[in-house]
């Protein structure tokens, strides 16, 4: 097959899903006499990411495939297609995912445990119906207590492969730096929010601003903000 007409149909195929797709799934697009091997096609994925290193545009291998999204640098302008304002980030719905991301499996009181403060049930809730986190056990103590997980879902929207991706909470061990990344100060919490609208679509809007914050599940937090996705094309 020419190479050149199969990384057309493959640029065309990433733009048109608006979902990811593998490699064998690009290589089922084509009739059974003229299909190409997945090794040609990621040849060919690998041609298209070259191509797009000096374009707004980049190609992202996700848990679920390959997809071109919007790069990182230029979400911000992009997002200004979207008057609308979307729901910020709240803290306790994030820092609870990332304790989920990180620390998982985990059960409710633990994340509370490390929080210090109750997990909202609409949290919870929200991440379960957003496909972002699911049951994935109980925990073999009195009441059984369900063990939290996240799911493919999740992987996909923040851009990661698998969770080996997430960045390292080593270098956040220090309690100045984690209050310096996440001052509750109007200034610094509008500056974040823009930030996360400008790169994601909207969580659900939890009260929090009266819960206490912890640096574990704030580190977590920004860290998972500083991975967090770029806008789809």
């Amino acid at each position: 097959m020419n190479e050149a007409y199969l990384k057309n149909v493959i640029e065309a195929a990433l733009f048109a899903a608006g979902r990811p797709l593998t490699a064998s799934q690009i290589a089922q697009l084509f009739d059974e006499h003229v299909r190409p091997s997945t090794t040609e096609v990621r040849a060919q994925l690998e041609v298209l990411a070259a191509d797009y290193t000096t374009r707004g545009i980049e190609m992202k291998e996700t848990a679920s495939g390959f997809r071109v999204q919007v790069r990182g640098a230029l979400a911000s302008e992009i997002s200004r297609l979207w008057p609308e304002r979307p729901p910020r980030f709240s803290r306790a719905l994030l820092e609870t995912l990332a304790l989920i991301a990180y620390r998982q499996p985990i059960t409710r009181a633990e994340i509370e445990a490390v929080r210090g403060v109750a997990v909202n049930p609409n949290i919870v809730k929200t991440l379960l119906e957003r496909n972002w986190v699911r049951v994935v056990g109980q925990r073999d103590v009195p009441g059984h207590p369900e063990l939290l997980g996240t799911t493919r879902e999740f992987l996909d929207y923040f851009g990661l492969k698998t969770l080996d991706e997430l960045p390292p909470l080593a270098h956040l061990t220090a309690m100045a730096d984690v209050n310096l990344q996440l001052d509750l100060g109007e200034e610094a919490h509008e500056a974040s929010g823009e930030a996360a609208e400008g790169r994601t679509a909207a969580f659900a809007e939890e009260e929090s601003s009266e819960e206490e914050e912890h640096p574990e599940s704030a580190a977590a937090a920004s860290e998972l903000v500083a991975a967090g996705p770029h806008l789809d094309s």
